[in-house]
């Protein structure tokens, strides 16, 4: 008799497939390099004794700042992490938060990460442009006002994909939170983008999509965080 492969494990081969036959047109160009002038900033920041780095998002931002400071000393390099992080919070919502501001304006950073709810940047273009555009423009603005290279923070797709897309799954979604990061990016004149989501479908791609999140199929395991925060130190540092 054949033992029947569970309903999950048959998704994520499936998922595995697709993201091999996507990542052929363009996983590998996915990353905006950072625009002209904040490249050799961010090379003047990497010869500091110190990098201070400031996190703007939400819950899918707790894990990284410490996974990224650890990842970095581990190799020598010494950062000082900050963050205005709350979960299920929008960009737009920070805009309001006179703590974020603050803490943004005041703490003298190297770079500012800006990290939008999860679902937004995956939402149709209209939703998107009214609920998450003008909060990031905001807030490169202000980073670079304050002398901070912005960097946006590229999440990730669900697990079995946004909810209120029938049928959707990673690879979709992942997909649409890719072109609403780099999107936004343009509308905001040209940002330079962390992508882990293209980093988390590389793990799908070889086999590891599971590890990645706790059970609710949505936020980071330690295994997530881990390949997020290698994203960033190979950004910020310029070295895999």
């Amino acid at each position: 008799m054949t033992t029947p492969i569970p309903a999950r494990e048959t998704s994520f081969r499936k998922l595995k497939m697709l993201a091999k036959i996507l990542g052929f047109f363009g996983l590998s160009s996915c990353a905006l390099p950072p625009v002209p002038g904040e490249n050799a900033k961010l090379v003047t920041a990497r010869e500091k004794q110190e990098v201070a780095v400031f996190f703007i998002g939400n819950s899918y931002s707790f894990g990284v700042p410490g996974q990224f400071r650890k990842i970095a000393e581990s190799r020598g390099r010494k950062v000082r992490v900050g963050h205005s992080t709350y979960g299920g919070w929008t960009l737009a919502k920070h805009v309001e938060h006179s703590p974020t501001l603050e803490k943004l304006r005041n703490g003298k950073w190297d770079v500012v990460v800006i990290q939008e709810q999860s679902l937004l940047p995956s939402r149709k273009e209209g939703i998107r442009k009214k609920s998450m555009d003008p909060a990031v423009r905001f807030f490169v603005t202000e980073a670079r006002a304050a002398g901070a290279v912005p960097l946006l923070y590229q999440t990730w797709g669900r697990r079995d994909g946004d909810p209120d897309f029938p049928g959707d799954n990673f690879i979709h979604m992942n997909s649409r939170v890719r072109k609403g990061y780099r999107a936004a990016s343009e509308n905001a004149g040209d940002v330079a983008i962390v992508p882990a989501g293209d980093a988390w479908e590389r793990e799908f791609m070889a086999g590891r999509g599971s590890d990645l999140y706790v059970d609710d199929g949505s936020h980071p395991s330690s295994f997530g965080n881990e390949i997020t925060a290698r994203e960033f130190y190979r950004v910020i540092f310029g070295e895999d």
